[in-house]
């Protein structure tokens, strides 16, 4: 027999961790002293402890192992099936470091920007699930890709002119988008007054005038991580004697980069 201490040794397991597996029926030890509760190992349960450190080191919680343990028979099968998990999950993982490594490498600032009086053409898009995981805004951005180069066909076929990059404005949920959050696709267009006239039968067309706005650019893919960051930058910023209107933040996706900006409201100085 093998005290906890010389276990403890040849396994490569701290006392801790055997007590904590003990206690969780992960590795039992063959025999506790009743009066002392000193734990004694088989030379035999060596290999049960590499089985388990193995098992944990592939990134099984404690109840898999245990099942693992529990249906032996059954093992592999459950192994395999936690890899495929694995599997599935790298990726979004990879993203999740990618984006932590944008935040932390870069430390975009807000800059403050005068916008000309535009002509502005909407489009509601579907409702669509926001949410902090990768596949969530991967759908989002799927929908309102499509919802954005369909309203971009819309204004040609009418004879209107797209410039610039069109974005999208995030609103609260709506009569119309029961579920999720609901999205505006906008663009800046040129027409000549009987072309938007017959453009606003398909689409809302409105004129913005000139003002300021804060913007900021965030490097790497759109994430809810970097639109919350963006917010928070956004609203720290000083702007005296008047508030961002960030109700209307529109996001701008680049291939490298989102870019969100907010109208100043109440401005009462040129920049």
């Amino acid at each position: 027999m093998l005290s906890i201490k010389e276990f403890s040794q040849m396994a490569q397991l701290s006392a801790p961790t055997l007590r904590y597996y003990h206690a969780e029926g992960l590795l039992v030890p063959a025999r506790v002293d009743e009066r002392t509760g000193y734990r004694s190992y088989t030379f035999g349960q060596v290999e049960d402890a590499m089985l388990v450190t193995v098992l944990r080191q592939a990134g099984l919680g404690v109840e898999r192992v245990r099942r693992v343990l529990g249906k032996p028979g059954a093992a592999l099968a459950l192994l395999r099936e936690h890899s495929a998990r694995v599997q599935r999950r790298r990726p979004e993982e990879d993203e999740a470091i990618q984006t932590a490594r944008d935040l932390l490498e870069a430390q975009p600032r807000p800059r403050r920007r005068r916008v000309p009086a535009m002509t502005v053409v909407s489009r509601p898009a579907p409702a669509t699930p926001v949410g902090p995981g990768r596949q969530e805004w991967d759908v989002t951005e799927a929908i309102l890709t499509a919802a954005t180069e369909k309203l971009t066909k819309t204004v040609e076929l009418y004879g209107a002119t797209p410039t610039g990059t069109p974005w999208r404005i995030l609103a609260p949920g709506t009569a119309s988008a029961r579920e999720g959050s609901f999205w505006w696709v906008q663009i800046e267009v040129l027409g000549d007054p009987v072309t938007m006239a017959a453009l606003a039968s398909a689409a809302e067309v409105r004129e913005c005038g000139a003002g300021d706005e804060l913007s900021i650019t965030m490097p790497g893919r759109h994430s809810m991580a970097k639109y919350c960051t963006a917010i928070s930058r956004l609203l720290a910023h000083p702007i005296d004697g008047s508030y961002l209107d960030i109700a209307q933040l529109r996001h701008v996706v680049l291939e490298d980069s989102a870019e969100f900006s907010a109208p100043i409201r109440g401005a009462t100085s040129p920049l």
